[in-house]
């Protein structure tokens, strides 16, 4: 299911002699079968197995088959383990470490010669990845695993041990917490025909991921997760298959399934061989199905999935030289109607062989997937040596492209092109019977390697990220992301010098001349996504998801991108990840207290360790200068105790932040920080970004709670919580009964159906009940931060603001068409005021992740009224990484707004600045504005 946002023929004796290996009586096989583990078969209608029952099974047929080896391979989110069924030929299963390093050379492909390639493709196996259960809800995809692995360990069909002897296969359930608790919550009615199944969300009381739910497909260049960590390590690190297959729910309306090909644009970084085996895998696909009789398959505009996007687990594999496949199946435990549409009826391209309106039932869909799952072993079969040496292939021309001058062209380039060719003529006459091709326009063919090849626009040879910038830490988080994806990185042993510029010892260094280079690429580089529309002037298409993530600058890293070759006194790193520089404290022995910097981000968890301790802390509102060293505004003081020395001190090794120890305390004006009350918004179901907050908050160490709206529209908030935190999609512009942002939440279940424990969870914030009860809170002294839809909050309290993005059409205020203004999940680059409390430690300019976010100008009366600016978009051109349609709509206008109001303040975060755990350089609007809400003025003396 694709969303924005949001927890079995015998083989014979003429195979047994052409596959002499395959010895033992195959016909004789016995094993456990799914009916006599669970109960009842997979596929049966109102019935599903979960996890604890799934692993139970798999360890009973580890035992009992010599084809399987179970791995264990990491934790969850939740504390479960994480299996991997390994499937082959029991000689296949004998040799497993000699056929992965042989997967793992071909790979990172270096050391080799063409020749050398060719016969480890020749001696080697393919190896094919085929999951379930990442959307735990989108259950198909988990029963599915189970009744592949059984049939791949019972089946003894000419095919069957073809593939075996051909392919090793890893089967893994993505989400084994979400598998649990999806399927215990459906079969916790007794009686089977009253199960009903709810949508994406399962009817659960909270996301099917303990953090994140549906974004744990979109956490694969980040690797955030345990579950992607587990997950990136295998392919990556450890695998290296060839071809990966990520199942998914739902198909499109009409139909049963889409599959590969996919629609443009597909990411301008990786090697064209991968749209060709995509296309290759996929075809063959379709064509079995349609073989056996299964009609319903779509592809390319049956759905908006193209391979534009790096972060999912199919997508994040092309930056791999991985053949990722993703298949969208309809069906449910409980029978549900596949629909007729008129449209899905008319054979086309892009939907061969329609299919008629029926009862589906969950057993259809298995066998469905049965088919596509024997469809890409054959392929991997028959396509072995081709598929293992393509793999080496297509590393080596990513090593070739980073070791010379190499070009990436994008639109913006052929825009370039377009340009310079302004006054140029056609360099070519259509004849008389002319194709479309043979007519379009041409230029001066001298303007390729002028433009398309401009010496200024080269392909980086590697990233240097010096080990002296602002926030070192945070470069090593960014590094570890790298790393966990499978980059190679480097450390200098000493200090060096590239291009006059002088680093020091401990920098990374990132060379582009490596077989993930087209990952490496896209995380540094800005994306470039071109205009999408359904046709000139009318309304975009719809990304399947961002456009714009350049990882680089989302965390605000610092680096120099070398375009000429370089050398130094550089280290692979072999250890599993980076550890930050430990950190320092100098100065006087016997200190008056310490001096920290505010733009380390882990400032903030020293910060809570401290006043979890009741350890004073201070920011300073001027800047200081301490033995020639300069501190900015915002820098925190430490008053020296035994305590906060010995917390000082481990952080500083555990962190690599530094302090500085001063002989005499600061003099002025400061905030004193004091332990936070925060409360957190969450609903019933779920709000994923609410989910990730909450991650968040727990890497930083803030302390938290959850609350419902019931708690909200009790009252007395000021009295608990000194901070009221509301993600994106809490709450939405006025025109509602309720101001949900998530639809879902209005469709909430009867309390007497769900257990009492979340009852409680139960309800949606009004405009009658929940807003009084907001805005007295504000109004005793608390403070309210809301981001992204939650900033419509502003209405609500009649702040002086309005929406940037809107016009007057026929005398009426309206908001601008996505025809006009459309900006998907793309970079901005916005001013910031470093003087507010809300932005101390931060630079003059950051780039701020925007999806369709909100932006706003102020009233003229709106400083009287206590507005302040913290963040704002200035004019031109604003768009750093992603696209942009009509972005003049954001010149001049607010980005984060500070209102106060009564006692208290209000703080507007129109862009998402904690976007799925990632725009490091954006928490800190967040936690300083958490920090700030109970903060009191003083002054040092």
């Amino acid at each position: 299911m694709k969303m924005r946002r949001l927890s079995i023929s015998v083989a014979g004796l003429t195979l047994l002699a052409v596959l002499p290996c395959l010895s033992q009586p195959e016909a004789l096989r016995k094993l456990t079968t799914p009916k006599e583990a669970f109960g009842f078969n997979i596929g049966d209608d109102y019935h599903m197995a979960n996890y604890v029952q799934m692993t139970a099974y798999w360890q009973t047929l580890a035992k009992e088959s010599d084809r399987m080896k179970l791995v264990d391979i990491g934790p969850t989110a939740e504390g479960r383990r994480q299996y991997m069924a390994i499937i082959s030929s029991p000689e296949n299963i004998a040799k497993l470490d000699h056929y992965r390093e042989i997967s793992e050379k071909l790979a990172h492909a270096e050391g080799l010669t063409d020749e050398q390639a060719h016969a480890l493709a020749e001696e080697g196996r393919a190896v094919v990845w085929i999951d379930g259960g990442l959307h735990a809800s989108e259950t198909v995809g988990s029963q599915q695993l189970i009744e592949t692995v059984y049939q791949l360990n019972s089946l003894t069909d000419a095919e069957t041990m073809r593939f075996l002897h051909d392919d090793i296969v890893l089967c893994v359930l993505d989400n084994p917490d979400g598998m649990d608790l999806v399927a215990n919550w459906y079969m916790r009615e007794p009686v089977p025909e009253k199960r009903v199944f709810e949508g994406y969300t399962a009817g659960l009381p909270r996301l099917w991921h303990k953090y994140i739910g549906h974004d744990n497909n979109r956490d694969f260049y980040m690797n955030n997760m345990p579950e992607t960590t587990n997950i990136s390590r295998v392919l990556f690190r450890e695998w290296y298959p060839q071809i990966m297959y990520n199942h998914h729910q739902t198909g499109p309306l009409g139909a049963v399934i889409f599959m590969p090909p996919f629609r443009d644009p597909f990411n301008y970084h990786y090697d064209p061989l991968i749209t060709l085996k995509i296309q290759a895998v996929g075809t063959a696909m379709h064509e079995r199905l349609v073989e056996e009789g299964k009609p319903g398959s779509g592809m390319r505009s049956a759905a908006n999935y193209s391979t534009w996007y790096n972060g999912g687990l199919r997508t994040v594999t092309y930056f791999h030289n991985m053949t990722g496949i993703l298949t969208e199946i309809i069906g449910s435990p409980t029978p549900m109607q596949l629909p007729l549409v008129p449209a899905r009826q008319l054979p086309t391209n892009d939907l061969p062989d329609p299919v008629a309106p029926q009862t589906w039932h969950y057993r259809q869909s298995i066998d469905y997937e049965q088919t596509n799952n024997r469809a890409i072993l054959d392929y991997a079969s028959r396509e072995r040596e081709h598929l293992l040496y393509d793999t080496y292939r297509m590393g080596k021309n990513s090593i070739e492209r980073g070791n010379e001058d190499s070009w990436t062209v994008t639109p913006k380039r052929i825009e370039a092109l377009e340009a310079a060719a302004v006054d140029a003529k056609p360099s070519g006459k259509p004849g008389p019977f002319t194709s479309s091709f043979e007519t379009a326009k041409t230029v001066p063919a001298e303007l390729y390697e002028k433009v398309l090849h401009d010496p200024a626009k080269r392909d980086p040879r590697g990233y240097i990220l010096s080990a002296d910038q602002p926030d070192f830490p945070t470069a090593t988080k960014f590094i570890n992301a790298l790393m966990k994806s499978g980059v190679t990185i480097e450390q200098a042993t000493a200090d060096f010098t590239v291009a006059g510029k002088h680093y020091p010892k401990g920098s990374y260094v990132v060379m582009a001349a490596q077989a993930y280079r087209p990952h490496v690429l896209d995380l540094f580089e800005p994306q470039d996504h071109p205009n999408d529309f359904a046709y000139p002037g009318g309304p975009p298409n719809r990304p399947y998801d961002a456009t714009g993530w350049t990882l680089a600058f989302q965390m605000g890293v610092q680096f120099d991108r070398e375009v000429e070759p370089f050398s130094g006194p550089f280290a692979k790193i072999t250890t599993d990840l980076a550890t930050p520089l430990p950190g320092t404290i100098s100065g006087p022995a016997k200190p008056a207290g310490y001096l920290v910097s505010h733009e380390y981000n882990d400032a903030f968890t020293l910060t809570n360790r401290l006043l979890k301790a009741q350890q004073a802390v201070y920011w300073l509102t001027t800047k200081t200068a301490v033995s020639g060293k300069e501190f900015g505004t915002g820098t925190l003081w430490l008053p020296y105790s035994v305590e906060t020395q010995k917390i000082l001190g481990t952080a500083t090794k555990q962190l690599g932040i530094n302090a500085f120890a001063v002989a005499k305390k600061p003099t002025g004006d400061a905030l004193q920080l004091h332990p936070e009350r925060i409360a957190l918004y969450d609903q019933y179901g779920g709000l994923m970004p609410s989910g990730w907050i909450r991650w968040l908050l727990e890497q930083f160490e803030f302390p938290f709670t959850v609350v419902y709206p019931q708690t909200l529209d009790a009252g007395e908030l000021k009295q608990k919580y000194d901070d009221i935190l509301f993600s994106d999609g809490a709450i939405t512009a006025p025109g509602r009964d309720s101001l949900a942002g998530s639809a879902l939440a209005s469709r909430q279940p009867k309390p007497e159906t769900i257990p009492e424990e979340f009852r409680p969870w139960l309800g949606t914030i009004t405009k009658e009940k929940t807003i009084p009860q907001l805005q007295k809170f504000v109004e005793d002294g608390g403070t309210l931060l809301a981001i992204g839809s939650s900033t419509s909050i502003y209405e609500y309290f009649h702040l002086p603001l309005q929406n940037a993005a809107s016009e007057v059409v026929k005398g009426k205020t309206v908001d601008v068409s996505a025809e006009k203004f459309y900006i998907p999940g793309s970079l901005m680059r916005a001013q910031v005021n470093t003087e507010n409390p809300v932005a101390y430690g931060m630079p003059a300019k950051v780039d701020v992740f925007f999806d369709r976010s909100p932006a706003f100008r102020a009233d003229p009366d709106a400083g009287l009224r206590g507005v302040q600016t913290v963040a704002w978009y200035a004019g031109g051109d604003l768009l750093d990484s992603g696209w942009a349609w009509g972005q003049q709509y954001l010149n001049n206008s607010i980005a984060v707004a500070q209102a106060k109001m009564g006692k208290g303040k209000v703080l507007l975060y129109g862009p998402e600045v904690t976007f799925r755990g990632q725009p490091h350089s954006t928490f800190k609007f967040l936690f300083n504005g958490l920090l700030y809400g109970p903060a009191t003025t003083t002054v040092l003396k």
